[in-house]
Formats: structure tokens, sequence, C-alpha cells
């Protein structure tokens, strides 16, 4: 039995491509493992506070030396992080923003890639033994052309940070050319769609 932590970083709502597809693919993996738990957690919508002094200060102190403001200053990444550790799997749907990755996206992993919770300071990885799926969308096409694919900042950038924090069975699910008229977002989004139902089943 898995415990799957579903996490969706689009700021819109219904309106959200990333969105419908993390859904599917929990909804999907569900109905193969309905005993599954699974945890939501929502950053576009509500994200979480960017690092700040206080959290650099606490984040590198002892645990027994905090003052209580440096105790509050952790308390979300605390959580986070938690979430983390008692997930064995994590889907995540993650937009291509300017070639990258939302800020607010970018505030979460900034809370999590955290020294003696999620790497030692000799850079090991502890967050090991997780799978993790990235469902991402894009306006144009960037994993097959070699031209376009040098402005690709998003995959190579999850791939690294994940794994720095131990986790290092990632997969990608891409659905591109979302902005390229109707016929080519179609066939995109039916490619993403097979490749979500393919892997409920292998996964």
């Amino acid at each position: 039995m898995s415990h799957i932590l579903h996490l969706d970083s689009s700021p819109r709502g219904s309106r959200s491509t990333s969105r419908a597809l993390t859904k599917e693919f929990v909804t999907s993996w569900l109905q193969r493992h309905p005993g599954d738990r699974v945890t939501y957690r929502d950053v576009g919508q509500y994200p979480v506070s960017p690092i700040d002094e206080a959290w650099i200060a606490a984040s590198f102190s002892k645990s027994e030396d905090l003052a209580p403001n440096l105790i509050d200053a952790l308390r979300i990444s605390d959580e986070l992080i938690d979430e983390l550790w008692v997930a064995d799997r994590y889907v995540f749907g993650v937009p291509m923003y300017n070639f990258s990755v939302p800020a607010n996206f970018k505030a979460y992993i900034d809370q999590i890639v955290r020294v003696n919770r999620t790497f030692t300071q000799d850079w090991r990885g502890l967050v090991t033994n997780k799978k993790i799926l990235i469902i991402t969308t894009r306006g144009g096409s960037y994993s097959n052309d070699a031209s376009s694919k040098q402005l690709d900042f998003q995959e190579p950038y999850l791939r690294t940070v994940f794994g720095f924090i131990g986790v290092t069975d990632i997969t990608f699910i891409h659905a591109e050319n979302l902005t390229m008229g109707d016929e080519a977002r179609a066939r995109s989004l039916t490619t993403a769609q097979t490749a979500i139902q393919s892997l409920t089943a292998t996964w």
C-alpha cells in the first residue's frame, strides 16, 4: 500500500491543464490501488512563503538552540518536509514558466531542500527510496528538437534538485505544444493521457 503526495503548482484553477492531468493520474491510480492514501498540497493557489533571513538563521542552527521566533520560521518547512517523508510516491504538476518552474514552486523547493533534514552537510541526499512523477505543461516543444531543448531549464533543474535530496527515480510526462493551435494541443494532450494510463499500470 502506497502513500502518495499529490501536489499542484499552477496558480490557475479549473482552467489549469497540469491540474487536470495530475488529477487524471491520481484518479486512475486509486482505481487500481483503492487502498492507497493521498495527501494533497496546492502551492499554486495557496503558495508557501519564500525563505527569509530568519529561516536561514534557523536552518543553520542547532535545533536545541532555536529561539521561539526561529522555531516559527521553520514551521512550514517542517510541515512540508514531514509530508515528503511519510509519502513514498510523489505526483507533481509543474507548468513551464519562462523556460523553468513557477515562482511559487521554487518557493516550495527552497522550503524542502534543507540541510540536516533532506540532505547532509556533505551533500548526501536523505530522501531515498521514493518515486516521483512530474507532469509538466508547456506552450512549445522542448523534448526532441535540439535547438529548443537548450531552452529547457525545467526538467534539468527538477532532476538536479530532487536528485540532490535523494529522489532519483524520476518520471516525466510532458504535455507540450499547448499554445501551438488546437490540433497540436489535442495531439499532445492525447499523448500525455495515454502515457498516464500506461504508467498507472507499471509505476
